[in-house]
């Protein structure tokens, strides 16, 4: 069956597939080979660098790790961001998993006006609404806080959290929850050893979503610190930048330590995240 089949392809299917295969493999090269330069070059001196860009490491030396970490406290500034990243991740997944529940099985009046007027928040700028955020937080007496980033990042990860758990619980049978009810189980109870559990997939996608966006995010880590014991991983990076602009070794490495997280992160959440991803697919 197997050699007849591979006797039937017609030469439009095998160019199809060689295109094919050949995209993917093109899109591959984009996406790994800028992070395998920066990993590579931050193991390298200086001087390797400056004279070939794109050899392998002589000596792979750690001294671009050091250097990151002695001079701009790398360290302190990767836990800030882990625990501001982290707390708005958390946060944003327990109000917006029950938010998301409740637009999706229970019925009240202006429920669908609700549901597309928090979506529409999508739709404005970041930019524009610098005032009244900053005014916000400054009449809270939290300016220069981590509280304050936490709070903000965990209302900008709303709309893409609420759309992507909302849509994963329509998709989940109305048997389950019935079932639950019949055996005495609250609402509560029913969410939280029902649901939650099936939902483990759009949780993960929600969860990475959110770290990534909280992890990378500049603008308001800058225009709401002020103090070194605030200050983000991302702003540092920024400022880390301007201080080695011709020593790249130590900034290489500073960057293979801003982007490792969400890398990681990724990979032990993708199977999670495929599963969502399938889900969404079928329900759609």
């Amino acid at each position: 069956m197997v050699v007849q089949a591979r006797r039937g392809r017609t030469p439009g299917a095998v160019i199809r597939g060689i295109l094919r295969y050949s995209v993917m493999l093109f899109i591959v090269v984009i996406c790994i080979f800028p992070l395998m330069w920066v990993l590579l070059s931050s193991f390298k001196t200086n001087i390797e660098i400056m004279d070939s860009a794109f050899s392998i490491p002589k000596r792979p030396s750690l001294i671009g790790y050091k250097i990151a970490m002695e001079t701009a406290a790398l360290h302190l500034r990767f836990f800030t961001s882990l625990i501001v990243a982290s707390s708005a991740t958390l946060a944003a997944i327990c109000i917006y998993s029950m938010a998301g529940y409740v637009l999706a099985r229970v019925s009240f009046p202006f429920k669908s006006a609700i549901f597309a007027l928090l979506i529409s928040s999508l739709l404005i700028p970041t930019n524009a609404m610098i005032q009244p955020i900053y005014t916000v937080i400054k009449t809270l007496g939290l300016y220069d806080t981590k509280l304050a980033l936490i709070l903000v990042y965990t209302g900008f990860a709303m709309p893409i959290c609420i759309y992507l758990l909302r849509s994963y619980f329509l998709s989940i049978p109305d048997e389950l929850e019935e079932a639950a009810y019949i055996e005495g189980a609250s609402f509560f109870r029913t969410f939280q050893s029902i649901i939650l559990p099936v939902a483990k997939p759009v949780l993960a996608s929600a969860s990475v979503l959110t770290f990534i966006a909280s992890w990378n995010e500049l603008l308001y880590a800058l225009l709401l610190t002020a103090s070194e014991r605030n200050r983000t991983l991302p702003l540092t990076m920024k400022y880390f930048t301007q201080m080695f602009t011709f020593n790249y070794t130590p900034m290489f490495a500073a960057l293979v330590i801003s982007i490792l997280p969400t890398i990681v992160i990724y990979i032990f959440m993708q199977e999670q995240i495929m599963e969502s991803v399938v889900a969404g697919s079928i329900k759609g």
